[in-house]
């Protein structure tokens, strides 16, 4: 197989459709000027000195010289137009909710999944951090790479993303490779992006923050969504209190898990669970 030799670049007037059809090809795209200016500094000004107060990690995959903030949708009301952005939800929609035929009885149909919130961080990578190994994020879920994908997620640019100063690095049609094929570094390609573009990739994707080699942190905000019938990476239950996920759309609330997975997942008390924020 032929590798793309670098990253399909779409606007935010392109489709749903269009961004679908890039990752089923080529497993993650970069959609410029995706996130507008007022939504930028919003989230600037509310993780920015939070993110300031945050350790480094301590192993090679986190970072050593590299800050994680989480918890994000209970420090920034601002996350609600990223996780609500139409081609990233819609995007995400499209690749997850796939039907998948059931029998009730002596009845068959067709039920799909819906999507919720995995993840979220703020990751800033300092000057002289080194490269972070290639990985699949559906290693989370211990889950097969190739087929539908289970997983959707985002990269904002913050600030500039360039191949000096750690811009993710994506191995384009990795999602496609059978499970004894690895990455090698020669055939990375960095998604660099201006302030505001996105990265949005699917969780078979074999990717890695790059090494930052310049005077200057780089600094990306993520958000994963992930099929609702599987666990959340970060406890959004923990991560953000009830009070505050009150303070979001329906729509942000119900992909913070208080909804129902077709056919019958999360329920409470045999409802649906988003009446306990109606009370």
């Amino acid at each position: 197989m032929t590798l793309p030799s670098r990253l399909t670049r779409l606007t935010p007037e392109s489709t749903v459709d269009e961004v679908s059809t890039v990752l089923d090809r080529d497993g993650g795209v970069v959609v410029e000027d995706l996130i507008d200016d007022t939504t930028l500094k919003g989230l600037w000004a509310d993780l920015g000195p939070a993110l300031d107060d945050v350790d480094y990690g301590d192993n090679l995959f986190t970072g050593q010289r590299t800050k994680r903030l989480c918890s994000l949708f209970a420090r920034s009301r601002h996350m609600a137009d990223v996780v609500l952005n139409p081609l990233f939800l819609g995007a995400a929609r499209a690749q997850i909710e796939r039907p998948a035929p059931i029998w009730m009885g002596t009845n068959q149909s067709d039920v799909a999944p819906n999507v919720q919130v995995s993840i979220t961080q703020v990751i800033q990578i300092r000057p002289g951090e080194t490269p972070q190994p290639a990985h699949r994020d559906d290693v989370a879920h211990l889950l097969p790479s190739t087929g539908h994908p289970n997983r959707v997620q985002i990269m904002v640019a913050l600030d500039e993303f360039t191949d000096e100063n750690g811009a993710t690095n994506v191995w384009p049609g990795s999602h496609l490779w059978e499970p004894e094929r690895g990455p090698r570094p020669e055939e990375a390609i960095p998604a660099e992006m201006a302030p505001g573009s996105a990265l949005i990739w699917v969780g078979g994707l074999f990717h890695g923050g790059g090494p930052n080699l310049a005077d200057e942190p780089r600094t990306g905000l993520t958000v994963a969504l992930t099929r609702a019938n599987l666990r959340q990476e970060e406890n959004q239950y923990l991560a953000v209190p009830p009070e505050i996920v009150r303070e979001y759309p329906e729509e942000v609330q119900r992909l913070l898990g208080y909804d129902l997975c077709p056919p019958f997942l999360g329920w409470y008390e045999h409802q649906d669970p988003h009446a306990l924020l109606e009370r």
